[in-house]
């Protein structure tokens, strides 16, 4: 397993668009710090089909100094829990499963309908009916 760095995510998307690596550099960036900014605040962030990320406050607990086997107290503290998607757990059991297109569907394009591949394959196909926010 390799460790993917914000680095390599930047010039792996410089490649595959042809963009500029400062402008990918700058949209990365700002994209980490609006999450970052809104989980900070409480909020829910949801990106349909890859996953959910939300704020959970972790209860005060009892824990073991391993070196004097004393108990300690740990206060409560807010974490961040990533729950994915349908599409993201698929893609992980699959390997190599990816979402190659969204498509509008509807009368007014309201609704998407997201197909996934693998290995050029048609695998999965999700058409949920709610309609996308934004």
């Amino acid at each position: 397993m390799k460790t993917i760095t914000k680095k390599d995510l930047i010039d792996r998307i410089t490649a595959k668009t042809g963009e500029k690596r400062a402008s990918v550099k700058r949209i990365v960036q700002e994209f980490l710090e609006q999450i970052g900014g809104d989980l900070a605040a409480g909020n829910r962030i949801e990106f349909r089909d890859f996953g959910v990320f939300e704020v959970r406050h972790r209860a005060p607990r009892t824990a073991q100094n391993p070196k004097t086997l004393q108990p300690v107290q740990v206060p409560g503290r807010p974490t961040v829990r990533f729950k994915p998607g349908r599409l993201m757990r698929d893609s992980i059991e699959n390997g190599d499963a990816r979402i190659v297109e969204i498509r509008p569907t509807g009368k007014r394009g309201r609704k998407a309908e997201v197909h996934v591949r693998q290995s050029g394959a048609r695998v999965a196909s999700s058409d949920d009916g709610r309609t996308p926010k934004g």
